[in-house]
């Protein structure tokens, strides 16, 4: 959600934009491919075994010299425009694949828009189906390709099926018991488990400005109905949701201002802890019985799902010996944000930049082939266990496993006087630092003012935060040597707290010498020649580079299912992991990690007292002395996997 939902307005929007052609095509795809002229549309209720019927569009080559297979999308956010007259100008995930000539399906799932049946939020999979009611993704997928077999005609027997975000989520739940048919599945920045790292939580703590201003606008529907011809965005009576969300104060205060039926929303909040209702929809453990070739794709600064990717792929892998056997298992992952890598260039991220097209050369050298093998055995596409872009040194490497096996635990350690290295600490004066953590000022995210949850965050500049004196900052001297890290990032902190339960944000940041480059001014060629006063200039030089970061909510340490208070002054351990990375930190850059206990409003704020955080009152909301240990035998740091080459 967020991805899959991703703010809905926009999502809808960028969904519309690839129906309509909105988005320029990338450098290489020349003109607009006139999809009227080469195809023809259909729409179609199909039943599936239980009766219900989905909406199903289907476009179908003219050319009828040669047959053609299924590639198929599942979403929740309509199958667009409707009627039979009514074209898209983009089919395919890019226009080489309305090119070469598909079957393309697109179906509205049960209870969105002009399919009937209920909508359940990343509808549960069920393991055990004891008669024709008992449906879920899976066996709407399965239902669905048995009827375009027997009534589309001069297809090749061969059905694939794609999706980005929540349609990412019914790519990668309709794969399981798989169709003989279906021969290649795509999920892209699919949310497979949301409370464990994709939209809703990360680390425990709630995802405050996506969801919230996702489910202002996702609400349940009487269906069938078509969409509103406007969409109507939330007003949050501001340019800055920073300033929005602290006076809406505490986070059951947001109900109000939600219009009609809030119910998934409620399911968001209400349940703060890994419960029933998250456990029955997380599809890791389900990922059995897979019969397709699997290319799962992600971006390394998704800021919606970028844990879904990495979960799914390893939770295939673990279980292809036993019941996916001799499947193809891959994992893509650039340097993109939310779904960048289907409209975007991919040459830079806010200042960031990465020197080439990484979308277009994924497009044509990586999903293209992928698909053009598995459903219409046009030769071999050479696509190796994991196809991911380092960045850092902004080159794309191939492995044959991920993490690659050569890839070692080392731990970068706190030291007093903000320093961070991998020699472990000896006896020093100084065992801890601390500092005080304010809920009423919490730390901001990003420095600029945002409604929404600006993707530029990912890779946002930390500068204006290692000034604060809630922030602890550690760094090493300026490396002599480049250091490649490529997995997991994973904190291991000793903490002590004068309130009873608090938050720990953890930040790796890459920092850039004085002397690095002026990035390129992208608008530059845009603006006249001024005489006047402009604005204060922008230096790359001690550039600090967010390359990961996320929340993790203390009162969780030993369990998510039963969070625990600390006793105040009482030193524990806190250990967390973070999504993977794939990063070069440069000779002649540094390594910086932050510690913090707010993260405004990306995350909601931690009451500092331990409380059901939904039910959270004004007066639990508490100042905290957070301290951090560096010391023999409660060494903080962050464990990374080093790239030994």
């Amino acid at each position: 959600m967020v991805g899959r939902r991703y703010d809905w307005v926009r999502l809808f929007l960028f969904i519309l934009a690839l129906a309509t052609g909105l988005f320029s095509q990338s450098k290489s795809d020349g003109a607009d491919y006139d999809i009227k002229a080469h195809y023809t549309k259909y729409e179609y209720r199909i039943a599936m075994r239980d009766g219900v019927h989905l909406f199903t569009s289907v476009y179908v080559p003219k050319d009828s010299s040669q047959k053609y297979p299924f590639l198929i999308v599942r979403t929740p956010y309509d199958v667009g425009p409707y009627g039979v007259d009514q074209y898209r100008k983009r089919l395919g995930p890019s226009p080489d694949f309305d090119k070469a000539g598909y079957i393309f399906v697109f179906q509205d799932v049960r209870g969105r828009y002009m399919s009937e049946g209920t909508f359940v939020e990343e509808n549960p999979h069920l393991d055990n189906k004891k008669s024709n009611q008992d449906v879920d993704d899976s066996t709407d997928l399965f239902d669905t390709i048995d009827w375009l077999l027997k009534n589309i005609p001069n297809n090749n027997g061969n059905a694939g099926i794609w999706g980005i975000s929540y349609p990412g989520f019914y790519a990668a739940a309709s794969m399981i018991d798989t169709h003989p048919a279906l021969k290649a599945a795509s999920p892209q920045a699919p949310m497979v488990d949301l409370f464990m790292g994709d939209d809703a939580y990360h680390g425990g703590a709630f995802m405050l400005a996506a969801n919230f201003d996702f489910y202002s606008s996702f609400v349940p529907q009487k269906n069938p109905e078509l969409p509103p011809k406007n969409y109507v965005e939330f007003d949050y009576g501001t340019r800055d949701s920073y300033d929005f969300y602290l006076k809406a104060g505490p986070l059951a205060n947001l109900r109000t201002y939600l219009k009609g039926n809030t119910s998934l929303w409620d399911d968001q909040i209400r349940h703060d802890t890994y419960d029933d209702y998250w456990r029955v929809r997380n599809l890791v453990p389900r990922f059995k019985n897979i019969h397709c070739a699997v290319l799962t794709v992600g971006g390394w600064f998704d800021a919606e799902d970028l844990q879904g990717p990495l979960s799914e792929f390893r939770a295939i892998e673990i279980n292809k010996d036993k019941s996916n056997p001799s499947i193809f298992n891959a994992l893509v992952m650039g340097p993109w944000v939310h779904g960048g890598w289907a409209r975007l260039d991919g040459e830079r991220l806010g200042h960031v930049e990465f020197f080439s097209d990484t979308g277009d050369y994924y497009r044509k050298n990586i999903l293209f082939p992928f698909f053009e093998q598995h459903l219409k055995g046009s030769g071999d596409a050479k696509l190796p266990k994991a196809y991911v872009f380092e960045t850092g040194t902004n080159v794309w490497r191939q492995y044959s496993a991920w993490p690659p096996a050569n890839a070692q635990p080392k731990t970068l350690y706190f030291h007093a006087n903000g320093m961070l290295s991998f020699d472990a600490p000896g006896a020093e004066a100084s065992t801890f630092d601390e500092y005080v953590s304010d809920p009423a000022k919490p730390v901001p995210y990003v420095n600029y003012p945002a409604q929404d949850v600006p993707q530029e965050y990912m890779v946002s500049d930390q500068r204006f935060a290692d000034s604060r004196t809630d922030v602890l900052v550690y760094e090493t001297p300026v490396l002599q040597e480049d250091v490649t890290m490529a997995g997991p990032v994973s904190p291991r902190l000793f903490v002590s707290t004068s309130g009873t339960d608090s938050d720990f944000d953890v930040k790796l940041i890459d920092v850039y010498p004085t002397d690095y480059p002026e990035a390129k001014d992208a608008d530059a060629g845009d603006r006249k020649s001024r005489t006047d006063v402009g604005p204060p200039s922008f230096t790359m030089g001690d550039y600090q580079q967010l390359v990961r970061g996320e929340p993790f909510r203390g009162k969780f340490r030993h369990s998510f299912e039963k969070p625990e208070p600390f006793t105040p002054g009482k030193v524990e351990e806190v250990d967390f992991m973070m999504p993977d990375v794939d990063h070069t930190f440069r000779r002649g850059h540094r390594i910086m990690v932050q510690v913090q206990s707010s993260w405004f409003p990306l995350t909601d704020r931690n009451p500092q007292t331990f409380v059901n955080i939904p039910d959270a009152k004004p007066s639990d909301f508490v100042k905290a002395t957070e301290r951090v240990y560096h010391a023999e035998g409660q060494a903080s740091g962050v464990v990374v996997e080093v790239l030994e080459r």
